[in-house]
């Protein structure tokens, strides 16, 4: 008896049982993106390695230890499973000519890999929606990405997440906090875990995002980067706060939120949640105007977010939120040959008309079609057999609701009129 493969670790499968959650969100998103005048873009799960690497950072933990990074056995190419979804758009914008003379808002939604350990919420290849919007520069655009996911919170019927804000500057602002910040975290070296003091040096704003509690009273007494921040910086902050209190969405100044990714620059923010332990984000990200010029396009400012859907799932089933019921219009039952190859043909022809059949396929009793037509949920039962082959008629059974158990017989001419009205 051959051996059986299992799924790879951390690569989950989606059961037909789960997959109308999915379904769910991916139409609600849809709707939600296009009343905000989005586009859909659709990049490639494979780039170039030295895409993240130049764009994400290379000191960073995604690009240092988390990319599923490969070479090209047929041409030596280094290539690498796209561990986040920005550098890919921006990448693709450049390409193709997006950003020339015009600005583009854009969303994506597909799958991400990294190489971390399995966990609730967390996993190694995981699916993602972003939304990236190019071309302005003004915190109205800040705004209006934050107010989108708190628009997107209230269609999915989501409650009690929080939103948390923060201003990393400009590269000017950031070089100065990161020297001060490196001079004063030099003095805490001895008390610094591994992870510490390998960031020292390479991306110090991250000691300061340690879930260490011995470490917590350091990272609070740490040089600020708010003090650091020129006039230009600031007024852009308080210009999206103000957007965001005109709009009565509460928020949460934190100092300490920084991006895990090199790209950002002035505003970033998250989405979270108590409700799912450890993996508290929800949905994330910010500004990056330097990210186009850092790829070889021209400067371009930039802003945007992503979500991990997996997490999306497990907060709607926390708050017992579930998609509503896809059930059938109709299930085809029926016996004898004659009958069977006529409910073949009824089923394609209803199909036709907009209804959504199961057609019972092979064979069985009318009791056992009939139990099943019942699980199905359908709200009608079709029912063809010999006698109504004999008399050129078929039976409508009601199966849901408050007329469930009536019965009308029709003739065959008039099956597809009949369900039309029943529509």
């Amino acid at each position: 008896m051959a051996q059986t493969i299992q799924g790879i670790r951390g690569m989950n499968d989606v059961l037909p049982q789960e997959v109308s959650q999915w379904q769910f969100f991916e139409r609600v998103s849809r709707e939600w993106l296009a009343a905000y005048g989005y586009s859909q873009i659709r990049m490639p799960i494979v780039e170039s390695t030295h895409l993240f690497v130049r764009g994400v950072g290379e000191h960073t933990d995604i690009v240092e230890k988390e990319m599923y990074a490969f070479e090209d056995r047929l041409n030596g190419e280094k290539l690498t499973l796209r561990p986040e979804g920005t550098a890919g758009c921006v990448r693709a914008c450049i390409e193709h000519g997006l950003l020339y003379n015009q600005t583009q808002r854009l969303w994506y939604m597909g799958p991400m890999f990294r190489h971390e350990r399995p966990q609730k919420g967390r996993l190694r290849q995981f699916n993602q929606l972003g939304v990236e919007v190019f071309g302005f520069a003004t915190p109205d655009v800040d705004a209006e990405v934050i107010l989108m996911l708190a628009d997107l919170w209230r269609r999915l019927g989501l409650t009690g997440l929080t939103l948390e804000l923060n201003s990393l500057g400009d590269t000017s602002e950031r070089a100065a906090h990161r020297a001060e910040l490196i001079k004063y975290l030099e003095g805490y070296v001895d008390i610094l875990d591994e992870d510490g003091k390998r960031r020292l040096y390479t991306n110090p704003l991250r000691v300061l995002d340690t879930k260490n509690p011995a470490l917590q009273e350091m990272a609070e007494n740490a040089p600020r980067l708010s003090d650091f921040l020129g006039e230009e910086s600031k007024a852009h902050f308080e210009g999206v706060k103000a957007l965001l209190d005109d709009a009565g969405i509460a928020y949460v100044i934190n100092p300490r939120l920084v991006r895990g990714l090199d790209y950002y620059n002035r505003t970033v923010f998250e989405w979270t949640t108590t409700e799912l332990g450890a993996q508290g984000t929800v949905a994330a990200g910010g500004r990056y105007d330097g990210l186009v010029e850092q790829l070889g396009g021209k400067p371009c400012p930039a802003v945007g977010f992503g979500m991990g859907i997996e997490r999306l799932i497990l907060l709607l089933e926390a708050q017992n939120i579930s998609a509503p019921p896809q059930a059938p219009d109709v299930y085809v039952v029926s016996q004898g040959d004659v009958a069977a190859r006529y409910a073949f043909g009824a089923a394609q022809r209803l199909r036709a008309i907009g209804l959504n059949v199961i057609y019972h396929a092979g064979g069985g009793s009318f009791k056992s079609q009939f139990k099943k037509a019942d699980q199905s949920g359908a709200r009608y039962a079709l029912i063809i057999g010999d006698g109504e082959m004999e008399n050129q008629t078929a039976n409508i059974k009601v199966l849901t609701g408050e007329q469930k158990g009536e019965q009308q017989t029709v003739s065959q001419d008039q099956l597809v009129s009949v369900f039309s009205s029943l529509k």
